[in-house]
This record gives C-alpha cells, sequence and structure tokens, in this order.
C-alpha cells in the first residue's frame, strides 16, 4: 500500500477490530480499539492498520484516528463468556491476515504496537519499523482455535525472535497460563516486559530487576479491554519518560478506571488521565 502524503504518527496500532459478542449483543473490540483510543485520550495522533468486513462502521470507534482498513468478507467476531472470573471465548470469523505491505509507505510512527488477537499480524511486521518504539501484545499470538471456533492456548511461534526486537512487551498471566518458567523465558530474550495479574497488579522485568506495582482497589464492573489500555497507557508513558516503574504506576491507574464501565465506553477519559498523572507528582 503505497502513498504520497507523508503522515507522522505518535501512535500505530495494527490488529483486527472485533466484533465482540456477549449476553446475545455485540460491541465493537478488539486491541486496536481500545490501544488507539487509549492513544488518542493521552494526546497523541493515532493511526491504525486493520482488516474488516463491511459490516462495520468505524467512524464512532476510531474518531479521529487516521485508518487503513483491509476489506474482508468477515469481520473478526469473538464470543467472551465470563464465569466465576474467567472468560472463555469461542471465535466465529476472522478477518485478512496483516502484513507489512498493508502499511503505507509513508506513514512514521514513534510507537508502534502490534496487537494481534487472532493470529492476524505477520511476524515480519517487527522488521518494518526500524526508528520506532515497539511495543508488543502477544496475546494473539498465544492462541488457537478448533474446528468449532473453540480458543484454547498455544505455544507463541517465532517469540525468541519477537522478543528481541521489540521494546517493551504486555502480556497477561491468563496468556501464559500462570506458567512461570515461560515467563521467566521471555524475560530473558527482551529489554523489557511486563505481566499484568488482573486485580493484583502487575510486575514489571527489566535490566535484570523486577518489582511489582498493586492495582488500586476499584468496584469491577468488565474487565475486559483493560489490558490493551494499560499496555496503550504502558508504551506511551515508557516513550515519553524512558521510567518503566512510572509508567508502570500510571498505566496501572489508567486500568483500574476502566474496569469500572464495559465495552469502550471503558477506555479512559481526560480528566482520568489527568487524575494518573497527578499519582506520579508530575
Amino acid at each position: 500500500m503505497t502513498s504520497t502524503v507523508e503522515l507522522e504518527l505518535d501512535y500505530l496500532v495494527i490488529g483486527h477490530v472485533t466484533r465482540d459478542l456477549a449476553n446475545g449483543a455485540f460491541t465493537i473490540g478488539g486491541t486496536v480499539s481500545y490501544a488507539a483510543r487509549t492513544a488518542r485520550v493521552l494526546g497523541c495522533r493515532v493511526g491504525v492498520v486493520t482488516s474488516t468486513g463491511p459490516d462495520l462502521d468505524l467512524s464512532q470507534t476510531l474518531g479521529g484516528v487516521s485508518v487503513v482498513r483491509v476489506p474482508a468478507t468477515q469481520t473478526t467476531t469473538f464470543e467472551n463468556i465470563y464465569t466465576s472470573g474467567d472468560r472463555r471465548q469461542v471465535l466465529h470469523s476472522a478477518a485478512k491476515r496483516l502484513g507489512p505491505g498493508m502499511v503505507p509507505t509513508s506513514w512514521k510512527a514513534a510507537i508502534v504496537h502490534l496487537g494481534p488477537v487472532a493470529r492476524e499480524c505477520d511476524p515480519a511486521l517487527i522488521d518494518a519499523f526500524d526508528d520506532s518504539f515497539i511495543g508488543l501484545t502477544p496475546q494473539g499470538w498465544m492462541r488457537r482455535w478448533d474446528q468449532a471456533g473453540c480458543v484454547s492456548s498455544c505455544r507463541w511461534e517465532k517469540a525468541e525472535k519477537l522478543l528481541a526486537h521489540a521494546d517493551a512487551v504486555v502480556l497477561s498471566a491468563e496468556d501464559v497460563g500462570g506458567n512461570e518458567a515461560l515467563v521467566a523465558q521471555y524475560v530473558a530474550q527482551t529489554r523489557l516486559l511486563v505481566l499484568t495479574q488482573a486485580a493484583a497488579g502487575c510486575t514489571v522485568y527489566t535490566a535484570g530487576q523486577s518489582r511489582h506495582f498493586p492495582a488500586p482497589a476499584v468496584q469491577e464492573v468488565n474487565p475486559t479491554g483493560a489490558g490493551d489500555i494499560f499496555a496503550a497507557a504502558f508504551f506511551v508513558w515508557m516513550h515519553r519518560t524512558g521510567n518503566p516503574w512510572a509508567a508502570a504506576r500510571f498505566a496501572s491507574c489508567v486500568a483500574a478506571h476502566s474496569v469500572t464501565r464495559a465495552g469502550l465506553a471503558s477506555t479512559p477519559s481526560p480528566n482520568e488521565a489527568a487524575l494518573c498523572k497527578q499519582t506520579l507528582g508530575e
């Protein structure tokens, strides 16, 4: 994909916008939706590369965002089923795979966030942005599904190469199935890794150090999207300050606000972002 107009972005996120089904109702979701909206609130010029079917209107979801949409016959659709704090997922359909050739050559981004949800991001994307801060949320590379669409965990293929090229990686305890040995393996292969642990907070690993940050206590309504909101806030703050501890505190605060609401309404407000910044004494 080519363009003659150069576009300078602060934050580019690549992955599928999704239709999320819960309790018989559809909402728009996906890492790109939550992350792009969060980055916008944090003052970033935001771009998205995604693929959807013709049924999805992104004008309100991604208002103010530069969007490249690769046409597909179907939109990626997940059904999320929550029971006793656990989530079970069913993948009903998937849009097209996203590769380097789908990113306009004229787009330049300070931060590039690869956010697959259904193995849609070609790992070759990691080599397409030489001068950018690369953030990964690899959950979509750590999923597989059977013929009925039932989603389960799987080994992250090409993890070593992707981890080596990343500036920061955010994944959840759910993504790794609580496997501490696997976390240690990933930590040894990358510069900076954050393990999010839902209401228990997060642990940051970098330069041979690790620190745990508890999450602010809130009344949880719906956790969907909280990890993506955390990741976007963390990547933006890390890029701005170079301080992983401050980035973790800021992102934890932003994500805590998010679980008090459901759907895309969970993305932060400007007032919430300002309040979280104040907690850092800035």
